[in-house]
């Protein structure tokens, strides 16, 4: 993602070169990374930075509302700089592919249902699974073979 801005320093606390590296390499990720995937590729460019650094300040971007989080089909969780603004993801089983989605009556859902049950400040996320095109599409040529 060029020309993204890190977020090392807005509303993650105390910047250090660990952040700003962490930072750096999440903003290059094409699409969704597990921490694991941004630790390998961080030892790679000769960086040093520890697994559970890496996954600290990725749940602290989450809760700050900085970047994306997804649970991927196996349970893991992925990371990506996202658009601003609440929205939910179209996510593939198959190829991991994540399509950024608005949900309007999603929202008038949630918020229903959480008056009925007296909650206030809910937040909420949704992901939808499935097949997208290309996986649909290379699993039906696959089962005319």
């Amino acid at each position: 993602m060029a020309g993204a801005t890190p977020t090392a320093t807005r509303s993650t606390g105390r910047s250090t070169r660990q952040k700003a590296v962490i930072d750096a390499a999440l903003a290059e990720a094409d699409g969704f990374v597990t921490a694991q995937e941004l630790h390998e590729r961080i030892k790679s460019q000769g960086d040093r930075v520890g697994l559970a650094t890496v996954y600290r300040f990725l749940q602290t971007l989450t809760d700050a509302g900085e970047i994306d989080q997804l649970r991927l089909p196996d349970g893991e969780a992925a990371y990506r700089r996202c658009s601003r603004g609440h929205h939910h993801h179209l996510v593939c089983r198959v190829c991991g592919r994540a399509v950024e989605v608005e949900g309007p009556a999603v929202e008038r859902w949630a918020a229903r249902v959480a008056d009925a049950h007296g909650f206030t400040e809910v937040r909420h996320t949704v992901e939808i699974q499935g097949r997208c095109a290309d996986c649909s599409s290379a699993a039906g040529r696959a089962e005319r073979m």
